[in-house]
């Protein structure tokens, strides 16, 4: 199997590791950055982002991606295709394998996996993501100002972003497959005391329904067989996130949802030399700023590492 050595390697391509290889190569650190399964991270598979500072007309997210990318091409990173697919965190250097057929050797290993959206599994759910399909109520709530819409959820998550949404549409329905919530009880009654938020208890997703946007949901209640449709210009999905963390266990310290564990107030890890940043351990506010911002704490810490131990 072939093997290269590199100084920094960073695994991912959203705002988190580009914003990684940007410090990473102004600091001299000739960053190799692998883009993972999903270029860009999921940004690419959002249309308008309005709330990234320096866009005052917005950019749609596959946009915003390219200019991150070209970015840090531009400071010096060296950025492939490829997937990591095992890493071996045992001895120094770490080593990191690609796409199953190469090693690389780093001595600093930055984490910028993110996290992927656990979605019901329906086709028009899929057909419709980003045409009023969204997993993220706090990005896409303002487009849908004045409107009805619906979530689908019942932990904490899906409870702050149904009461982010009362704030701002006209009605919010809520669709909970049990008879109680998993959310915190304060959480609940606040979704309860709130007037245009309706709870459909024991009901499950039964399709979004519209051509080329969404014009509404059908429910299906569990105990009679209903199916209800209700008009709606909006289908957020609140289910929770999966980080893409699995070929890390075992290496790395990780919460029980497997978010990695930094080092509070920055982004060391329990291993020597290994950082993580963005989603991949950041389950509370999951905003493409706040992933650049720890990109930059993460290239930061990196240099750190490396000047401490005589490498760079």
């Amino acid at each position: 199997m072939q093997e290269e050595k590199v100084q920094c390697l960073i695994i991912g391509s959203g705002p988190a590791g580009y914003t990684a290889a940007i410090y990473a190569s102004r600091a001299g650190l000739q960053p190799v950055l692998y883009q993972g399964i999903q270029p860009g991270g999921q940004l690419t598979i959002t249309t308008e982002v309005e709330n990234y500072p320096g866009y005052p007309d917005g950019i749609q997210g596959p946009d915003m991606m390219v200019h991150f990318e070209n970015q840090a091409r531009r400071m010096g990173a060296d950025i492939r295709y490829g997937l990591a697919t095992k890493v071996d965190f045992s001895g120094n250097p770490l080593k990191v394998e690609i796409d199953e057929e190469k090693w690389i050797s780093a001595d600093a290993v930055i984490i910028s996996t993110g996290a992927s959206a656990k979605w019901l599994g329906l086709e028009s759910e899929q057909r419709l993501n980003g045409y009023g399909v969204s997993a993220c109520a706090v990005c896409d709530g303002f487009f849908f100002k004045g409107k009805e819409v619906a979530i689908v959820g019942a932990g904490d998550t899906a409870a702050e972003e149904a009461l982010y949404l009362s704030k701002i549409c006209a009605k919010v329905h809520m669709i909970v497959r049990r008879g109680e919530m998993r959310a915190s009880k304060v959480m609940q009654e606040r979704v309860l005391k709130t007037e245009n938020i309706t709870v459909y208890w024991h009901s499950s997703t039964d399709e979004v329904l519209g051509d080329k946007k969404v014009e509404a949901v059908r429910i299906k209640n569990a105990e009679t067989g209903a199916l209800t449709e209700i008009p709606v210009s909006a289908f957020f999905v609140a289910i929770g996130h999966q980080p893409n963390s699995a070929i890390f266990q075992g290496w790395l310290d990780m919460d029980e949802a497997g978010y990695i564990k930094t080092v509070p107030g920055s982004s060391r890890t329990n291993i020597p030399g290994v950082f993580a940043s963005g989603d991949v351990q950041d389950k509370i506010y999951r905003q493409a700023v706040t992933a650049a911002g720890s990109g930059c704490m993460a290239a930061l810490d990196a240099e750190r590492y490396l000047s401490e131990k005589g490498i760079h």
